[in-house]
């Protein structure tokens, strides 16, 4: 595994990520507006670490995801792989980085192909990539092994003939066939029971120690992305409001969304029942969000200065950073913190 020159450089970074999504109307076809999807995304990830992304249905989670495979193109910003800029002109291509990002997709009955068995789904990207066939064929049937899938039984079945979790671990399989440094995870356990979804969860942190992965998990399971990950990145309608360690995000959330995702997952105890929904209102239009602050609409902290200006990332404690007014104390929100916090750039 080649790893950066300099270990202080993050493996995958991301800078100011925008993707819309124009809307048509007419008969023409004119343009009426745009779905804000990702605007303005800037993330890190580091060499073996498991970053997760949480966010509610449509905050653009999942539009992140294919934006880092570049299944689709930005409208905006840059994407650096030990610090050099994917680019068709120069620097990383686009086969470079699908040499070390791979992805392993929510549906994983849809992303394999009906027609081709278990082992020739996972041999034909290293024979897409000049493996001899019979290397291919071998190397299939090894990651097979690794996910506890026996070959014997297995390798020559096809997807209809497979579990729900089966499929899942031949689409790990698969993504870990040309020996990736990063693995994207879009939701890959929210459609198996929960017994299976142990069993996979526990399988991909064992993969992760064992050939030294770099995760990022994309859930809308609180207690997945709890369990599997070192830092979490929270995404309200297209933009990043809190990032930190996973300790910093469960123990001292700040943003006021995070908070409320929080206590709105479910509890075992009976004696933590949710008496009050934690939020109110459904999310604002993503082709015309609010000014400002986009989450000001549900806060209940809400002022004049959150309508105003949008709120800007600042470090609250080591690398926690939040986006709000109430956690800038030059923000002017009545609510805002005293002590200066560092901005970040």
């Amino acid at each position: 595994m080649t790893l950066p020159a300099d270990a202080s450089t993050p493996l995958l970074a991301v800078q100011g990520f925008r993707k819309h999504y124009a809307v048509r109307r007419g008969f023409f076809g004119r343009r009426a507006g745009a779905v804000q999807a990702v605007d303005g995304v800037s993330l890190t990830v580091r060499q073996g670490e498991v970053l997760g992304i949480v966010g509610e249905s449509g905050c653009g989670k999942s539009t992140l995801a294919r934006l880092l495979m570049r299944l689709i193109e930005p409208d905006g910003g840059r994407m650096l792989l030990d610090g050099h800029e994917v680019a068709a002109d120069g620097g990383v291509s686009l086969a470079a980085l699908r040499s070390s990002v791979q992805m392993v997709f929510q549906d994983s009955y849809s992303s394999l192909n009906p027609r081709m068995s278990v082992c020739e789904s996972i041999a034909f990207t290293p024979r897409v990539g000049g493996t001899s066939a019979a290397s291919a064929t071998a190397q299939a049937r090894a990651l097979l092994d690794q996910v506890g899938l026996s070959p014997l039984l297995f390798a020559h079945r096809y997807p209809h003939e497979l579990s729900g979790g089966q499929r899942q671990r031949v689409n790990i399989a698969r993504a870990l066939a040309v020996s990736p440094r990063v693995v994207v995870l879009d939701e890959p356990v929210s459609a198996l029971d929960k017994s299976v979804e142990a069993q996979v969860l526990n399988l991909l942190v064992a993969l992760q120690e064992s050939q030294h992965l770099t995760y990022v998990l994309i859930s809308h399971d609180l207690n997945v992305v709890r369990y599997i990950s070192d830092h979490v990145a929270v995404m309200y309608l297209g933009r990043i409001v809190e990032t930190g360690a996973v300790e910093d995000i469960f123990d001292a959330p700040r943003h006021p969304y995070t908070r409320a995702l929080l206590a709105s997952a479910p509890s075992l105890d009976p004696r933590k029942r949710t008496r009050e929904a934690p939020l109110s209102g459904d999310p604002p239009n993503p082709i015309d969000p609010p000014s400002g602050c986009r989450f000001r609409t549900r806060c209940p902290f809400a002022e004049e200065v959150c309508a105003a200006h949008d709120p800007q990332a600042v470090v609250v404690h080591r690398a926690h950073s939040v986006c709000c007014h109430m956690s800038d104390a030059g923000s002017g929100h009545s609510r805002a913190s005293s002590s200066p916090m560092e901005k970040v750039s």
